[in-house]
């Protein structure tokens, strides 16, 4: 356990309110872990009915008592009231459309919110030490103002794509010019961003279209919070993090990649230990084995599998689907492709085999060349073994720092998001990626899928150099979260001196209404 500068009470307590989506609940999981596990306050983590269920089996662990100081909350919630299917709570298999009415629904868990603090006042005595909020449910700030606690917001994304997301949509730069190029505030002048970066619905934004009357208010109110939790590592985005604490004008603490201790310290999958590090698996199935998968890594050789995913809620159009699995086929290197229904179609449906070329899956299975895996795999393992080269992939800050960690360079495919600014971090700040397209639908040859690949999995060149580069990463990522004496890594610090930070806060309130009284 860390040791902080002012004192703090048995009973003290931290609110949690994630976005609803899985990619903001399990860092909002993991940051809880980590509070807890430095300080011993307890951790309330107030969300729908079916996330609390998704966060407790993810958090289940017979063999990890770390997890008592952590509760769920439940906030109740009817998505039929907002014109959502039944039982929809986060955004996963959501289409764009109906994206925005789980944006506009998550503001009617205000007054839950707000019941659910007034009972923990009852119960402890006083209001909790901060309320962590999302970026994206800026309301919690009036929320923690009303019962004179502190407002912390939590970005679940990286500084860099955080400052870019949060910059265009309250700037809207790209409307004030003609050209395709534009510069962001904040930026410097060579950081220039293209209009194929945005997303349709903000490429399209104008200040007065649904989805800008949603974002603007709600980043604008986290702005105004006592200041912010970054999911990121100091010492790796030195750039973005000097971006977005000049434009919020707020302290801005790192808390480092969140990810298990036992996957940053060299523990390699293998068939005894496959599964090892991520839990999200109790509420997945496999496409295939555990057994097999993990078999058939350690049956490759170091360094020459390609990893493919696009995160658990995004898929690529039918044509991009058929040119990526040529291209796969023309650079004759391994790989494994979680794979899914293209756009258009129930992403939890059954995969039709025309959608490959025909005899792709034989002929992989025959040449003992690639495996397909349905729907969802265990990435994290899958990313920690040694037989991963390059990972193309979405550039989800979830899934670019667990890459990272192990040292895998990634071949960018963004689709959403803040994603396209992720990718371009990680080409033209960190010189670990290259970008292949953009967009679910982007424009995409099987040959150039074939020279992007044996471009990164190269032994040799531009390849090996974007390996070292993100082996230094890796090493970095490392060093954030360790601890030997009275050492302690930058993102461990950095939870220490937020803590500090708060409770000095309360003192100093404490001690104010004295003096009025």
């Amino acid at each position: 356990m860390g040791s902080n500068s002012k004192p703090h009470q048995d009973d003290d307590y931290i609110v949690m309110l994630p976005f609803l989506a899985h990619g903001h609940l399990i860092p909002f999981l993991a940051l809880a872990k980590q509070i807890h596990q430095r300080t011993g306050f307890t951790l309330i983590i107030a969300t729908t009915k079916l996330n609390v269920q998704y966060l407790r089996r993810t958090s289940s662990n017979k063999d990890d008592d770390s997890d008592s100081g952590i509760l769920f909350a439940e906030l109740p919630f009817s998505s039929s009231d907002h014109g959502l299917p039944p039982n929809t709570e986060t955004t996963e298999n959501l289409s764009l459309a109906k994206v925005i009415d789980l944006f506009h629904a998550s503001r009617s868990l205000e007054t839950p919110l707000r019941n659910l603090i007034h009972e923990s006042i009852g119960k402890y005595g006083r209001p909790p030490l901060c309320i962590i909020s999302d970026a994206f449910t800026g309301w919690a700030v009036d929320v923690a103002n009303s019962f004179d606690s502190i407002s912390i917001t939590f970005t679940t994304c990286g500084a860099y794509g955080t400052a870019a997301y949060v910059s265009i949509w309250l700037e809207l730069p790209h409307r004030k010019t003609e050209c395709e190029e534009f510069e962001v505030k904040g930026f410097p002048k060579r950081c220039r961003f293209h209009r194929s970066h945005l997303h349709q619905f903000l490429r399209a934004a104008d200040g007065s279209d649904p989805w800008s009357t949603l974002f603007q208010p709600q980043l604008m109110l986290s702005l105004k919070s006592h200041a912010w939790l970054c999911y990121t590592v100091e010492e790796v985005e030195t750039l973005g993090l000097q971006v977005l604490r000049d434009y919020i004008k707020r302290p801005v603490w790192c808390v480092g990649s969140l990810l298990p201790q036992a996957v940053l310290n060299d523990e390699s999958c293998s068939p005894s230990s496959s599964l090892r590090f991520s839990k999200q698996r109790v509420s997945k199935e496999v496409g295939i084995s555990a057994e097999k998968l993990f078999e058939w890594l350690d049956s490759q050789e170091p360094k020459s599998v390609l990893y493919i995913s696009f995160g658990s809620q995004n898929t690529i159009g039918a044509t991009q689907m058929m040119e990526l699995a040529i291209g796969l086929e023309k650079s004759e290197k391994p790989f494994v492709w979680v794979i899914r229904p293209p756009v258009g179609f129930d992403l939890k449906g059954e995969f039709r085999p025309e959608w490959l070329p025909e005899g792709f899956e034989e002929r992989a299975k025959e040449k003992n060349r690639g495996l397909l895996v349905r729907n969802w795999a265990p990435q994290l393992d899958i990313l920690a073994h040694k037989s991963i080269g390059a990972f193309l992939s979405h550039c989800g800050w979830n899934s670019v720092l667990e890459s990272l960690s192990q040292g895998v360079p990634i071949i960018g495919w963004p689709l959403a998001a803040e994603q396209s600014h992720n990718s371009k971090m990680l080409r033209e700040e960190k010189g670990v990626g290259v970008e292949l397209t953009r967009g679910a639908l982007g424009s995409i040859v099987g040959d150039e899928v074939k020279k992007v690949i044996d471009l990164v999995m190269e032994r040799d060149g531009e390849g090996e150099e974007m390996k070292k580069r993100a082996n230094e990463i890796k090493l970095q990522i490392r060093a954030a979260v360790k601890e030997e004496g009275e050492q302690k890594g930058s993102a461990l610090k950095a939870i220490d001196d937020f803590v500090a930070s708060i409770l000095a806060h309360r003192e100093e309130n404490v001690k104010n209404k004295e003096i009025l009284t």
